[in-house]
Order: structure tokens, then sequence, then C-alpha cells
């Protein structure tokens, strides 16, 4: 159930049964030579849109920008500041909430989203807080990754083993292929076969010590049969997680 194809008077009849939202958020940014540049609002999206199907929710349209500003040496790109990224989430939260929803479900796509979107939910607290006691109830968020379902993550290691890494992953990559085959690159060597790992502060830095975007991964490990079942096991476990919390609320 998309948010955009609703009517008005169809997310006013939604909201006499459910005050819940899920919200995929993403970003857009470099995913090393074979991965999308969208892969993070990508994977975001499809898992939340079927978890909304599995739970008859409302979800929204996706967040597809996020916090990246250590990918920006690499065309294509973009990011928000985390000041920015912060703000957007406040002003969706304050715009949903207006008309009735009280539980935000936050699927997200992107490692580098998470501190700021944990800000933005302590700043919409604050907001709440600071009022006068007696108002209308308040509104509740909660942040899962997509990557965060029972038994998602030991079916990764199974399927990639040390070629996972931490960015431009075959996981992510896998997901996107199964979600968009006409992409797909499989078989199409790396050198090195894993990336190097290490830290990084700006986006220089960055490029300097990752120069094709990879962080100790193994893209080329990516297949859209593993992109299936990553799917399968996050969309069972991000319904099962949104259903027992929107019954606590």
């Amino acid at each position: 159930m998309l948010l955009q194809l609703q009517t008005w008077p169809e997310v006013e009849a939604y909201l006499r049964r459910s005050r819940g939202i899920i919200v995929p958020i993403g970003s857009t940014e470099q995913h090393g030579p074979i991965g999308l540049i969208g892969t993070d609002a990508i994977c975001a999206e499809i898992v939340a849109r079927a978890v909304g199907e599995a739970a008859s929710a409302m979800v929204a349209p996706t967040l597809p920008i996020g916090m990246a500003q250590h990918h920006l040496a690499f065309p294509g790109s973009i990011s928000l500041r985390p000041s920015t990224l912060i703000a957007v989430v406040r002003d969706c939260v304050a715009s949903l909430a207006r008309h009735g929803f009280e539980r935000f479900y936050f699927v997200n796509g992107h490692g580098g989203n998470i501190a700021s979107l944990g800000a933005a939910f302590s700043e919409i607290y604050a907001e709440a807080s600071l009022k006068a006691p007696g108002g209308a109830p308040g509104v509740k968020c909660r942040l899962k990754n997509w990557w965060q379902a029972p038994r998602l993550m030991e079916t990764v290691r199974e399927l990639f083993g040390e070629g996972e890494g931490t960015h431009a992953t075959p996981s992510e990559i896998s997901l996107t292929w199964f979600a968009h085959p006409e992409r797909a690159q499989p078989g199409r060597a790396l050198e090195p076969r894993i990336a190097p790992r290490g830290t990084f502060a700006d986006a220089e830095d960055y490029r300097r010590n990752f120069p094709d975007g990879r962080i100790g991964s193994d893209s080329a490990l990516a297949n859209s049969e593993a992109g299936k079942r990553i799917f399968d096991l996050s969309v069972e476990g991000l319904s099962a997680d949104y259903r027992s919390w929107l019954a606590e609320a």
C-alpha cells in the first residue's frame, strides 16, 4: 500500500484502522565497479514495500539520499549533511504525524544514516517532551536495517564468507540484482579479488584508501539467486518485527 498511489480519502480511511507507516530510507552513492549507485535506496525500498504488503501497512515514498559525504570523490554520489538529513526526517515525520500517523518504522539501507537517524529521533522526542503534558499520544520511531533479520547474516556468511566485507558487499549487490536482473554483471573479475579494509575520514581520504570504492568485499561473488534468499529472509524477519512493535505501541 504505497502512500504515493493513494488518494487522501484512502489515507484517511487507513488511519481509522492503523497509525503505523513504513518509511524506506537509503543513499545514492558508489558501490564499487559493479554495484549500482542506488544500491542502498533500492534495497531499502524493495524490502519495505514487501513488508508493507505482508503486514497490510502503508509505505511512504523512499528517502533516497542519505549521509554519504565520504563517497563524494566517486562520480554520481550525492550526500546530505548530517544536519540536513536530520531536518528532512523530522519534517517528514511531523508532516505525517499531523494527519494522525504515530508509529514510524524506518527500513534503512545505509549504515552511514544510522547516527543521523538516531539524532533525528532524539530531536523528535525532545520536542514532544518539552511540550506541556496531556496532549495527543506521542510519536514513536523505530529503525531497522534491512539486514537485521534473524538468520540473515548467518546466511550471508554461509554464502560469501570473508568476501562479504563492509561496503559494496556481495549481499547488497545480490539484492539489487534480484530486483533489477537486467543490471547484473555476473562473472566479472575484480582486482584485487578482496578489497582492502581500513578507516577513512573525508571523501579524498576514502578514495585514497579504497581506490575502486569497495571495503573488504569481493563484489564478484554477487548473484541474483543469493539476492532472492536474502530478500525472503529480510522480509520475513522485518514483517514479524513490524507487527510485534505495532502491537506494543
